[in-house]
């Protein structure tokens, strides 16, 4: 079977199964949105969401967030990896939308990753949240499940990122993001992961060698 007639079974299955797929950080704007992304480094979604709510509350938007000390912010979301320097990047990504941005969400991958502390994966999933753009954030999970399905061999995420918009058919691209999340996290996990469940196991080069 060619690469695009798998890939294309690939999402139909997908689709299928979860047609609206969303991903489980909780947010109610675009500010909310970057600001947990960043916050989601190098931990859970779930650890996020648990301290999100108190953050938002007192600083809902940048200029509310920039009247909090580091300290105020620390002591809100220390339950989380790097806090402190989480808590500075922060309060730095404030201070240049409120002088660069007017306080706003930039809407342009070009405008985003000048912003202190965003990177392309960061962008990419606000682009595609928040502004519906056709864009695929590559993670680990993404970056795993893509190199099981042999979809595609780059690389680096950012590089695999550029060859999956360019392969994926073009209705599937914006929801791609949250399906690959999820199955990787649930499914396709780094270890042990459940093989003889998996709904797209049968174009699975890793099982079928």
């Amino acid at each position: 079977m060619e690469l695009k007639e798998r890939i294309r079974k690939i999402f139909e299955i997908l689709s299928a199964d979860n047609p609206h797929p969303k991903g489980e950080l909780k947010f109610n704007n675009s500010f909310e949105l970057l600001c947990a992304v960043m916050l989601s480094a190098q931990t859970t979604d779930k650890a996020v969401n648990q301290v999100t709510p108190i953050l938002f509350a007192k600083a809902p938007d940048a200029q509310s967030m920039l009247k909090l000390t580091n300290e105020e912010i620390e002591n809100i979301i220390k339950k989380i990896g790097l806090y402190r320097n989480k808590a500075k990047n922060l309060k730095a990504l404030c201070e240049s939308l409120v002088n660069d941005f007017n306080g706003e969400i930039p809407s342009t991958e070009e405008e985003l990753i000048k912003l202190p502390g965003v990177g392309k994966k960061t962008a990419r999933v606000v682009l595609n949240i928040a502004f519906n753009k056709p864009c695929i954030a590559v993670d680990t999970h993404i970056f795993r499940v893509v190199k099981r399905l042999d979809i595609s061999r780059a690389k680096t995420p950012d590089l695999m990122s550029d060859a999956l918009v360019k392969i994926i058919p073009k209705e599937y691209i914006h929801d791609a993001h949250h399906w690959f999340i999820l199955h990787g996290r649930y499914v396709c996990s780094a270890k042990n992961p459940k093989c003889e469940t998996c709904l797209i196991g049968q174009y699975c080069r890793k099982i079928n060698v």
